[in-house]
């Protein structure tokens, strides 16, 4: 199983003076071949492979610039190969085009494949053509190092991430099972609403700094280009994202922990997170929340123990279904927050109704997606095991629901 571990670590003045000139030699060099293999597709409708640009382009650049040397050689090696990843990304997952790198975007980094030496016990970590590095070890590991990447944030401090395998095989999947199972909608008012009935607030670290925010960028704004004073509130302006998005990913960690601790299987919906930030109204609002960032931590994380991620239609599960008998409130708006189902007069709090309904749906998808019966299959679902009923509600519908 690969995992990655991140430090804190503290160069010194000349070491990093070192990491900014590697700095600039791997982004040299990405950008050389960012324009080598522009070049070539333009003109042949092929481009080279990371093989060819290691053999071909890097080697006649080391030979025309000297000071490329100082740089550790895989480390310029390593960047036509993310170079390479970015391309694979964009013809076949329809990804963004690779961009240069610019000297003056003050997030840079760089990546070692081997050569990296920890040391626990002196709180250091030897890096080739640079040296032993302070480091702030937060927790051990235990594995083989496969790769390591050092960066520099906005706010001039440096990080070390190290990717190891632990070389333990990942957990098989957990039974699904109605009792173990959670439905989980997500929201702006409350960050998540749970089918057992927990409701997590959102905190809204943006929206509390905001104020704060907007006095340092107009200030940022009167002052000169390129002058010093402009440089210092830059700096204050980066210290004071760097504060809300480290509160941010702090909520989101412990959250999901909490959440892939409790339950085996987790039911969300696949929200079009990118359709609903063209609304003008909510987007500041919901890239406070970081919906996406909140998924893709527990989809990792439940990898890491044997949990289930079911992902159902963003149209599947709706708040205006009673989860008790089917019949869909069609007048409802978006400020209704409670409301009474006229077939069974069960009253029903909006986002709590939402959240059981994704349950629901998520557990029907699956039954009807992994072969129900069928032996070897991992279902034990007692609300999914019972024949699915069919009832036709007062509005028409015939709706499926489950007891």
């Amino acid at each position: 199983m690969l995992k990655a571990f991140k430090y804190r670590i503290y160069p010194n003045n000349q070491q990093i003076q070192i990491l900014n000139r590697h700095f600039g030699c791997v982004r040299y060099i990405y950008n050389k071949g960012l324009e080598t293999k522009i070049k070539e597709y333009e003109s042949t409708g092929k481009s080279s492979s990371c093989f060819q640009l290691t053999t071909g382009m890097l080697k006649q650049e080391k030979e025309n610039n000297p000071w490329l040397k100082n740089t550790y050689s895989q480390c310029l090696q390593m960047s036509l190969r993310n170079l390479d990843n970015a391309f694979t990304s964009f013809f076949r997952e329809k990804k963004g085009f690779p961009k240069f790198k610019s000297k003056k975007n003050p997030v840079q980094s760089i990546q070692y494949p081997q050569n990296i030496k920890v040391n626990f016990e002196n709180n250091k970590i030897k890096v080739p053509k640079i040296g032993e590095i302070k480091t702030v070890f937060s927790r051990e590991f235990e594995g083989k190092i496969k790769t390591v990447t050092i960066s520099k944030t906005s706010t001039n401090k440096f990080f070390v991430s190290i990717l190891i395998d632990n070389e333990i095989e990942i957990p098989k999947k957990h039974k699904i099972e109605e009792k173990s199972t959670v439905g989980i909608d997500l929201g702006i008012k409350d960050f998540c609403i749970t089918s057992n009935g927990e409701k997590v607030g959102n905190p809204r670290f943006l929206k509390s700094k905001i104020d704060r925010l907007k006095v340092l960028q107009h200030r940022k704004d009167k002052k000169k280009r390129g002058g010093t004073r402009r440089y210092r509130l830059n700096k204050k302006v980066a210290k004071l994202h760097e504060d809300i998005r480290n509160s941010r990913n702090d909520f989101l960690h412990k959250l999901s922990t909490k959440l892939i601790s409790e339950n085996k299987t987790i039911c969300l919906e696949d929200l079009n997170v990118k359709g609903m930030m063209k609304n003008h109204c909510l987007a500041q609002s919901i890239s406070d929340v970081s919906w996406s960032k909140f998924v893709e931590y527990l989809n990792y994380k439940s990898e890491w123990y044997g949990n289930n991620i079911i992902q159902i239609g963003r149209f599947e599960a709706s708040s205006k279904t009673c989860s008790n008998c089917g019949w869909i409130k069609k007048d409802l708006i978006l400020k209704d927050r409670v409301w009474k189902c006229e077939s069974c007069d069960k009253g029903h709090d909006r986002d709590l109704n939402a959240a059981l309904n994704i349950k629901k749906f998520g557990l029907i998808q699956h039954s009807k997606y992994s072969g129900l019966g069928q032996p070897g299959v991992p279902v034990e679902a007692s609300s999914v095991e019972e024949p699915m009923k069919r009832k036709e509600s007062p509005c028409g519908w015939v709706v499926q629901y489950i007891d």
